[in-house]
């Protein structure tokens, strides 16, 4: 109660200063006079700037006033290793960079129709003018000019087509561009971005409609992230788990990225339609006055597209930037990539806590979206009137946003608004916030860079295709070696042939020459014989023809073998040619080769850069992971020293006590042992004394015996003598023996003496610790009465929240406020907080373990005192975590199963409620059986208050679908339904608010798949009690009814029941009378889609 109290003052001082911020900015924008229809343009010597338009219209006169600001001095470097401006000429880059704004008109809905039937419309809109009138009365009125109006019927494509395609169209060219939607809570942002159109393709909203165009596109991949910042933490849709999300931002280039964010390439439409599902399904939203679905949370939705400069393309570039591209292309031999980043900003309606009303975890929510959104504004005013320090790091959303305005992204703008009179206020501060958009020019940037990633991978691809050419060749040059060296030598073979056989039939003939020259001549001789002169002649005449026919012969062989050794040399150097030939294509291989390896080697230089980029990083996030590591080591090491602090606190009482009863028993028995080993000394002296004294006697009769023994030399003294002997070593060995004993008891009184000094100092010590023990006892008994005196006296004035878990619990109306609310008797803000600050410091003081003993305390005041110090600690969600470590929990339950006091159960109900905020306490509340004890309360009790308590605690674990099963067979529903026949509206209203989160689990269960079957709420009479209840309750508590009921109509398996007990006609009602639009449309929905009740409509009819 204390919490909600100063959430609720906290959040109404920072809208105040909101309102008072976005004041003085109108007061800034529209000058001390009035303006006409139109201003005129200033130029400045950089840029020029387009005003914003703004008429006021009085009765009594008009003015006219001109504005203007100068232009940034110095333009914003890109963030990427090569950017460009567009454009050279400085009033093109004002004009295509400048903030766009469009402005929405929401459709009027019954409530405004009803609330402002008396009342004439606000706002007058003037599309073809591009113009919208605000009237504040019936004789003022303010004029201004936006970019585009869109009235009340504009269609989701047409609006897509005037505000987000040209930015997608940039992003698509290389730019990166953010499209926002800002306005009142229930204007229709999330209508306008991230409506799906499941039922109608035509409702898509911009998100869908931006990805299919991107889509279609050829792009090398778009990926995309999807985010919620939610009460200053970036948190992961895709991804619930990963929460805390750090922003990263480079000190060289200023750009902002998000390392822990899920990054998810699209496939399809479907695919990305499917991921907005899951991520709206994990997006805080919850019900307000303002709005059933209001989202608590900023929505950004990051889309990162990479795309391949084509060579042919068609690109805005001008012809000298593709020049220089061109240049750079060529000189690297890299591929140009196109890299850019499409935001998509849905966030959360700015509210005013007295229209909206929120209380508890909703006030703080509201406290933290006004909170960033003061922060955007002071941005926006900071930019727009060109101020030297840009206010960037006061919120997360204006870090994510610092490319969005006075960056280098395109950004569009459109501002949604209602029409209802009521309003007033909020429009004009959403109107003033996007006239200051207007004036913001960002410096608009083309993001390329060289692909070298994708030309070492085109090099890796030629050096193999060349390696591969180079060996065919080289197969192919070999196979042609082999055939030339085989030709080769069957031409050698051949030709040494062909020269054997010549030389042969030379030698052949030469024989046949000898021989025919002896028979020519044995002729001669004979003819000379016979013939005589003639006969000689003739001979010699016979033998010149032979000898001519002879060398005619030889000669055609001659001649034939010249044409044969011819044909063989032609042929040699024809094989001459082509081995020179196939030489210099060898050469050219080789050529082919080194340029490759020269090309192989560049590559593995890349490749070396690449790998010392990519040890880099792994050695700085090894670095950071070891550091993060280290930090929760100290953590952890911290955690258990404080531990073991708490518990040697716990246990000092019981340690001092024990030293007490154990030095007491020390002294007495230090004192009797004393006493004894005194007494033991004493007698050993004087056995000491006596066996000295004997000593000295036997050696003076050993002097007489020896005299004797002299003076004798008889066998008796000599006997006498060795007996006398034998008697000395005796007594020589008795003596040693008490000399032992004497020196063994003297060692054990020194140990002793020490024992009984050590003692003593214990003793001191541990008096010592018994004052300071008093001391701190004192101390507690002293804040302890303080605790009784600021605790509040009033049974039912501890502090609770309602809780708003996950996505089932963010859709409960805050029209009951708290679960367990707040009484009428409620001391002032003031005090709760001084209250507040007082059990906080005690707490701090004190500790709260020891807070949580004395809920064991006999005592009933002090027990009733420390359960409701130990509520309003549970109502801050910071105490929880480590209540529950602490064994709160427990003791909480145990008073429940203990305790008869009507106060403690009550108080000890609400502390729990508070505790089932959390989902992870919610499993231990049901694991230690919370839900019977809970059950059994609420049985055994009649008060109100008390009931009130239970029901607010069973209907935040009905916020949990995991623990639903449990809760029935705990008796939990059965528990609501036994506490609603009370006949209290304030525990009727939690009842109804228990089933409305039961049935909204279940059906969105049913709706992402997970849970099949009939509902768990049919078996127990909800569905009748629902009906019977619907039209006879509160107007939040049937609003509560009505949700539940048309969240079990969404599940096809309860609709014999709905037919059979007449919930049909109940939702067909429904659908007709509510007085709530999304209440209606999710009542046409269950009549729409469930087949049985079209059947049994139709049927009726």
């Amino acid at each position: 109660m204390a919490a909600a109290s100063s959430s609720s003052s906290s959040s109404s001082s920072v809208r105040s200063s909101s309102s008072s911020t976005a004041s003085a900015a109108a007061g800034h924008t529209n000058g001390s006079g009035s303006t006409s229809g139109r201003s005129e343009r200033q130029t400045t010597s950089s840029a020029q700037v387009p005003p914003t338009h703004s008429t006021r219209q009085t009765t009594s006169s008009q003015a006219n006033s001109h504005r203007s600001r100068p232009s940034s001095s110095s333009s914003r470097r890109s963030v990427t290793p090569n950017s460009r401006t567009p454009h050279s000429n400085p009033e093109y880059q004002q004009e295509a960079g400048r903030v766009r704004v469009a402005v929405r008109l929401r459709p009027r809905n019954l409530e405004d129709r009803i609330s402002d039937s008396d009342f004439a419309d606000s706002v007058e809109l003037q599309p073809e003018l591009k113009r919208l009138k605000l009237r504040k009365n019936n004789w003022s009125s303010e004029s201004y000019r936006f970019d585009e109006v869109f009235t009340e019927t504009a269609s989701q494509n047409r609006v897509y087509q005037v505000v987000a395609k040209p930015v997608v169209e940039s992003v698509l060219s290389g730019y990166n561009g953010t499209v926002m939607a800002y306005g009142q809570t229930g204007t229709g942002k999330t209508y306008t971005l991230g409506s799906l159109g499941r039922d109608d393709a035509s409702e898509r909203g911009i998100m869908v409609r931006a990805l299919e165009d991107i889509l279609s596109t050829s792009s090398d991949s778009v990926e995309v992230s999807y985010l919620q910042l939610y009460m200053e933490s970036i948190q992961d849709l895709l991804a619930p788990e990963k929460i805390n999300i750090p922003i990263h931002e480079d000190p060289k280039t200023g750009e902002v990225s998000l390392p822990g964010a899920s990054v998810v390439r699209i496939k399809d439409l479907d695919h990305f339609l499917q991921l907005l599902q899951i991520g709206e399904a994990n997006r805080h939203a919850a019900n307000t006055k303002l709005n059933t679905e209001s989202s608590r949370s900023h929505a950004i939705l990051m889309v990162f597209v990479r795309r391949s400069v084509q060579e042919n393309g068609t690109d805005e570039i001008a012809s000298q930037e593709k020049a220089s591209i061109a240049d750079l292309s060529v000189r690297h031999g890299a591929p140009i990539v196109r890299k850019s980043k499409l935001l998509i900003v849905d966030l959360a309606g700015s509210e005013r806590i007295d229209k909206s009303g929120s209380e508890g975890h909703l006030l703080e929510e509201a406290k933290f979206i006004n909170l960033s959104l003061t922060s955007l504004g002071k941005c926006i005013n900071a930019l727009a009137e060109n101020s030297p320090h840009i206010p960037i790091r006061d919120s997360k959303l204006t870090r994510l946003l610092r490319d969005s305005f006075g960056g280098s992204a395109r950004t569009s703008l459109i501002v949604t608004i209602g029409p209802s009179a009521r309003h007033y206020a909020e429009t004009t501060s959403t109107i003033m916030f996007g006239q200051r958009a207007m004036r913001i020019v960002n410096m608009v940037k083309l993001k390329e860079e060289f692909d070298y990633e994708s030309l070492c991978r085109k090099l890796e691809n030629q050096v193999d295709h060349l390696t591969a050419q180079f060996e065919r060749q080289q197969k192919l040059l070999d196979s042609n070696k082999l055939e030339l060296e085989r030709q080769l030598k069957e031409c050698q073979d051949s030709f040494a042939e062909a020269k054997t056989n010549l030389s042969t039939r030379s030698q052949l003939l030469e024989k046949e020459n000898a021989r025919s020259e002896l028979d020519l001549k044995d002729l001669l001789d004979e003819l000379n014989r016979q013939k005589e002169q003639s006969d000689l002649m003739h001979d010699k005449v016979a033998q010149l023809e032979a000898s001519l026919e002879h060398r005619e012969f030889l000669e055609k062989e001659n001649a034939r073998l010249d044409l044969d050794l011819k044909d063989l040399s032609d042929k040699l150097n024809h094989e001459k040619e082509h081995s020179n030939l196939m030489h210099d294509k060898v050469a050219k291989l080789e050529a082919s080769l080194e340029h490759g390896k020269q090309h192989q080697l560049e590559g593995s230089m890349y490749q070396k850069i690449l790998a010392d980029t990519t040890q880099m990083y792994e050695e700085k996030i090894a670095k950071l992971i070891k550091e993060l590591d280290d930090e929760r080591a100290r953590a952890e090491s911290t955690e258990k020293q404080l531990d073991e602090t708490m518990k040697l606190l716990t246990d000092g009482q019981k340690a001092i006590q024990q030293h007490q009863t154990k030095n007491s028993a020390y002294q007495s028995a230090l004192a009797d042992t004393t006493q004894m080993y005194e007494k033991k000394i004493a007698e050993l002296m004087d056995q000491l004394e006596n066996e000295h004294a004997r000593f000295e006697d036997l050696e003076e009769q050993l002097d007489v015996e020896k005299k004797r023994r002299n003076r004798q030399n008889s066998m008796q003294g000599k006997k006498e003598i060795d007996e006398l002997r034998v008697q000395l070593e005796e007594m020589n060995q008795l003596h040693e023996q008490t000399l032992n004993k004497y020196w063994s008891l003297k060692s054990e009184y020194t140990d002793l003496s020490e024992e009984k000094a050590r003692l003593k100092e214990e003793l001191q010590d541990a008096k010592q610790r018994l004052l300071i023990e008093e001391k701190q006892r004192k101390s507690v008994e002293n804040e302890l009465i303080k605790l009784k005196k600021a605790a509040p006296e009033k049974e039912d004035e501890f502090e609770d929240k309602k809780s708003y878990m996950k996505e089932n619990i963010h859709k409960g109306s805050s029209a009951f406020g708290n679960p367990m609310g707040l009484h009428n008797s409620n001391p002032s803000r003031d005090s709760i907080s001084g209250q507040r600050a007082t059990i906080a410091k005690i707490c701090e003081e004190v500790g709260l373990q020891k807070i949580l003993q004395l809920l064991t305390s006999e005592d009933i005041d002090v027990q009733t005192h420390a359960v409701k110090v130990v509520a309003n600690l549970a109502a801050e969600d910071t105490n929880q975590a480590k209540i529950v470590e602490e064994g709160g929990l427990d003791a909480l339950l145990a008073l429940l199963r203990s305790s008869q006091n009507t106060t403690i159960l009550r108080v000890a109900s609400g502390a729990i409620a508070n505790l089932a905020m959390n989902e992870v306490n919610q499993g231990l509340i049901m694991s230690r059986g919370g839900a019977q004890l809970l059950a059994e309360t609420a049985s055994n009790t009649n008060d109100p208050q008390t009931l009130r308590m239970v029901a607010g605690a069973l209907a935040n674990l009905c916020g949990n679908e995991r623990i639903h099963t449990m809760l029935k067979e705990d008796g939990g529903i059965k528990a609501l339904l036994g506490m609603a026949k009370s006949g209290s509206s304030e525990v009727i209203a939690q009842v109804a608010r228990g089933l409305a989160n039961f049935a909204k689990c279940e059906s969105r269960g049913t709706i992402q798949g997970h849970r099949k079957g009939r509902s768990l709420l049919m078996d127990d009479g909800v569905l009748t009690w629902l009906i019977i209840n619907s039209n006879t309750m509160s107007t939040s508590t049937q609003r509560h009814i009505e949700l539940a009921l048309c969240h079990l109509a969404q599940n096809e398996d309860n609709a014999r029941d709905f037919i059979s007990s007449g919930g049909l006609q109940e939702i067909i009602r429904i659908s007709a009378e509510s007085s709530r639009d999304d209440i209606r449309n999710l009542a046409k929905k269950a009549l729409r889609v469930n087949p049985k009740f079209y059947n049994q409509m139709h049927g009726e009819q």
